[in-house]
């Protein structure tokens, strides 16, 4: 079974750095065939199910100042040989606003959902480099 939960310490080390600091966040994704029960999305495709929680996190997400910079489908990996069915990139204004989102009451009600839906996943907290501000 792949990862689809947060690491806690890997948060907790987040929530360390420069909270006023920009940040994006890359999230690879691969769908369950089924989504797993319990989550209310029962009988549901992983892509359905994901599709659950993304109209529910939509309506979060700019409580916490997301925004979703690009999405598309991963098509081949060139180096290595993980095999991702979709990649999103969302900003965040403040490093603090995705820690305060992994915390609030409401996401965590809609995190099982995510969980449902995916066989494994990828979170990578990014800070630009290029092109310099």
């Amino acid at each position: 079974m792949g990862q689809v939960n947060k690491d806690k310490a890997a948060l907790a080390a987040m929530a360390t750095g420069d909270l006023d600091e920009p940040v994006v966040m890359l999230n690879l994704l691969r769908y369950r065939q089924t989504a797993g029960d319990g989550a209310g999305v029962d009988g549901l495709t992983g892509r359905e199910a994901y599709e659950v929680y993304g109209k529910a996190f939509a309506k979060l997400h700019p409580r916490f100042g997301g925004e979703p910079v690009w999405m598309g489908r991963a098509l081949n990996s060139i180096i290595g040989d993980e095999t991702w069915d979709v990649v999103i990139l969302v900003r965040y204004p403040a490093r603090r606003q995705f820690v305060d989102m992994t915390r609030d009451p409401d996401y965590l009600a809609i995190a099982p959902i995510r969980a449902a839906a995916l066989a494994d996943s990828r979170l990578v907290e990014m800070s630009q480099l290029l092109p310099k501000n």
